[in-house]
């Protein structure tokens, strides 16, 4: 059988609000601890659950999606400090309706269709954009960042819903 395999990795902008509470929860966390472990018992109960949250923001503050490709298939897999991996979603692409870039003008009769969007870029717009958007069985918009290796895999299985422009 011939199959394709192509990966892609995206990071995901940090978040500043997500930064401000990583620095704010260790810093408080490390306060109660020291005060709990030296002075006063009661604040290291306080610290404890502090320190735990500020692992958990942590994990969180850096993210970057994986955007696997393996005949007729799209996994997306979101990447959490680069240690831990959670599958978010897979596509058969046979479902797939369109993807162009998201300023295409073939995207222009999805416009005012009501779907639920997923965003798996990196939040941010470059210069050239080079976001996609891929309409999924009628009600679903999903938003990634390829490589022109993904596009190039995808558009060879589905040439007449797969745009460059």
């Amino acid at each position: 059988m011939n199959e394709t395999y192509v990966e892609c990795l995206v990071k995901k902008k940090p978040n500043t609000l997500m930064k401000f509470l990583k620095i704010l929860t260790i810093m408080l966390a490390s306060c109660f601890v020291l005060l709990g472990m030296s002075i006063f018992l009661p604040a290291l109960i306080l610290g404890i659950p502090l320190a735990i949250a500020a692992y958990f923001i942590a994990m969180n503050s850096s993210i970057e999606y994986e955007y696997l490709y393996v005949d007729r298939e799209l996994t997306v897999d979101k990447v959490m400090n680069k240690s831990k991996r959670k599958r978010i979603a897979t596509y058969e692409l046979e479902r797939m309706e369109i993807l162009a870039p998201v300023k295409s003008h073939r995207l222009d009769s999805y416009k005012n269709r009501t779907v639920k969007t997923a965003n798996y870029g990196s939040g941010t717009e470059q210069q050239p954009d080079i976001r996609y958007a891929m309409y999924y069985e009628g009600n679903k918009k999903i938003i990634i960042e390829p490589s022109p290796e993904l596009i190039k895999a995808i558009q060879m299985i589905a040439p007449r819903k797969v745009f460059k422009d």
